[in-house]
């Protein structure tokens, strides 16, 4: 029996009109996370301490599982921290859809996360962390997690999604490792990997004496810790930050040469105006190691922002050269329950500097941030990429080809919804929108439609039964209308009271009936590098295997906009990257994960006229991946 928690969803009615080309039925509501809002960042599912990593164009944040625990009766007790066994990932390349990656089963102590957890040592994994370090000319991925408050584990991967391997096969940093003495809670680590290289690792918490105000004031529970040239063992010994008012939740990162650690201030006693309680505050220093001055604060209690208060976690980060803020406040659960209970969701808002150095005060909101880059329509989307949605849950599904830890979209009755935003048909719009899909019922309808649940219409997908909820099959269907830059709402129908279908992944085809597009095969052009070929699998084309390898052709160009799109793959799950040049200058890029090929469009693209060459070009390539490209379509 599939199983769905429903119980505290809010739904209101929306009542469609009778136009031609709608349906008649109640759409679901969108529980927390608003459409044209971007806070919090999911609401189907929960997570705290978030933690955001960038790499390769895409923010990924890792948060502890929080997830409801009930009471005998079926209510909802106040979270008790016992379901943090796991750690949730998602990804997003424009801060406003986030692909669901799963969770990664760390705990497997006792038989935690049922025989599957990764640390066999450990029981819990709070507060996650992460980081990237080249090593050997390879990417490695490095993520640290508290054992509740006795300690700090690692694991590896050489993919930000994992898989995950427990290295040490015990804690790396425990109340005997040099310098830990004193520590009250041994939980919440930061790290950093410095511009040489070197890693330092963040972590402590807690006062020793909650009724000495000296203890308050000072408690010297926050350490900082010197990493092996391998990230996975310690170098000397712990040296103590004197943070006052020190509560938890340490944070670091680095903003122009100076070293910033950031915390959340404890709520015990009576502070000063500088050290307001429950908020984040922060020091700076000119080294990694300290020691750190004291300079103000820079994130409200998240009561201040949204009525629901409890503790305060948050990570600074840089992405495409803009400063943001990742923390949690419990507004999901907040909108579910009527009151948070201490379950917390992830929000993200801008951060910005004085011209001294010092952090202005951040305005946390619902509205979050714009979204900072379209959605290509044209490549394979994971359904679990989501702006906004209604009803539905994610699940790991068994569908092949797709990146590691996939999920599908499950769950579904009529009514519910997912919705994506600013995807971008281009001028010449979609013509195909095919979707792979499951069902062990009579199945439903995708109904799709733009910028609203019950917006134009621009075709629909039937649903058949395909024999099981696993049962994968790709279906497609005609559209007509979608052209330019809009939100999409997929709208599922059916009838009954029962689940419709699955949906794993989907992707439009575009419509170049009637235009003047020109299709250059790779295989055709100049190739030049040190070790560009062509190929015969997956398709006739070439392989990019290094930087500076290329595929070019000269073009005389009479207009100075077009569109381009590329046929290609990656030889790996990893994302490959290749820069389009026209006449010397890089006008965009083509990414492409995993190695089932799919055509990406860059929309308007503006260059120079006249004769020119055009190339396809690696720049980026650091070893862990392979570009192959098929052909070039320009219009």
């Amino acid at each position: 029996m599939r199983k769905k928690m429903i119980g505290f969803l809010l739904f209101f009615t929306l009542l469609l009109s009778s136009l031609p080309l709608t349906s008649a039925f109640a759409a679901n509501s969108a529980i927390a996370k608003l459409p044209g809002y971007s806070n919090p960042l999911m609401d189907h599912k929960l997570g705290a301490d978030p933690f955001a990593l960038t790499y390769n164009g895409r923010v990924y944040v890792y948060m502890s599982s929080d997830a409801y625990v009930y009471n005998s009766d079926g209510t909802v007790k106040d979270n008790d921290f016992s379901a943090l066994t796991k750690i949730n990932v998602i990804s997003s390349a424009d801060m406003v859809n986030w692909t669901d990656h799963g969770s990664i089963p760390v705990a497997g102590y006792n038989n935690a996360n049922n025989g599957s957890g990764i640390a066999k040592w450990a029981s819990l994994s709070w507060a996650p962390t992460v980081a990237r370090k080249t090593i050997n000319g390879h990417d490695k991925f490095f993520l640290y997690f508290a054992n509740g408050a006795s300690g700090i584990g690692v694991l590896t991967a050489d993919n930000p999604i994992g898989p995950w391997t427990d290295p040490l096969g015990k804690a790396l940093v425990t109340g005997s490792t040099p310098g830990m003495s004193g520590v009250t809670w041994l939980f919440d680590p930061a790290v950093l990997v410095d511009d040489d290289g070197t890693g330092y690792l963040y972590c402590g918490g807690g006062i020793p004496n909650t009724s000495d105000p000296a203890s308050i004031a000072n408690p010297k529970t926050a350490r900082v810790l010197k990493l092996g040239a391998d990230m996975i063992s310690i170098n000397g010994s712990a040296v103590t930050i004197d943070a006052p008012y020190m509560f938890e939740d340490s944070g670091i990162h680095k903003y122009n040469g100076k070293y910033y650690y950031s915390y959340c201030i404890n709520f015990s006693g009576t502070h000063p105006a500088a050290y307001p309680a429950g908020e984040i505050g922060y020091m700076v220093s000119s080294s990694p190691m300290g020691p750190f001055t004291y300079t103000g604060h820079f994130l409200k209690n998240p009561y201040t922002f949204f009525g629901v208060g409890g503790n305060n976690h948050h990570a600074v980060f840089n992405f495409n050269n803009q400063w943001y803020v990742v923390y949690h406040a419990s507004t999901v659960s907040k909108a579910q329950l009527g009151d948070g209970k201490g379950y917390r969701s992830p929000h993200i808002n801008k951060l910005f500097y004085n011209p001294d150095g010092t952090i202005q005060e951040v305005q946390g909101d619902m509205a979050g941030i714009p979204q900072i880059a379209n959605l290509d329509p044209y490549v394979r989307n994971e359904a679990e990429t989501i702006g906004w949605n209604a009803g539905i849950t994610t699940e790991t599904t068994q569908a092949a080809g797709g990146p590691v830890n996939n999920l599908n979209v499950g769950y579904i009755n009529n009514g519910d919804w997912v919705a994506v935003g600013n995807a971008d048909f281009g001028t010449g719009g979609a013509k195909t929108f095919k979707a792979n899909v499951a069902s062990a019922t009579a199945g439903g309808n995708i109904e799709i439609r733009l910028d609203s649940v019950n917006g134009t219409l621009v075709g629909t997908l039937p649903v058949p039964s395909t024999g099981g909820w696993q049962n994968w099959r790709e279906l497609t269907t005609t559209v007509s209308g979608a052209t330019g830059v809009h939100n999409v709402y997929f709208v599922f129908t059916g009838t009954g009271t029962g689940y419709l279908f699955n949906i794993d992944y989907w992707q439009f085809t575009p419509n170049t009936t009637g235009t003047t597009g020109t299709r250059v095969e790779t295989e055709n052009m100049t190739l030049s590098g040190p070790y560009a070929g062509k190929i015969s699998s997956p398709f006739n084309g070439v392989a990019l295997y290094a930087n500076n390898d290329s595929a070019s052709f000269t073009q005389n160009f009479t207009s100075s906009t077009h569109s381009f799109s590329l046929q290609g793959a990656s030889s790996n799950g990893g994302t490959a990257r290749v820069d389009l040049q026209i006449g010397g200058t890089t006008v965009g890029s083509f990414y492409f994960t995993g190695t089932t090929p799919t055509t990406q469009t860059l929309s308007n693209i503006t260059h120079a006229t006249g004769s020119q060459e055009v190339k396809l070009i690696l720049t980026t390539d650091v070893g862990t991946w392979d570009a192959y490209v098929d052909y070039l379509v320009f219009q």
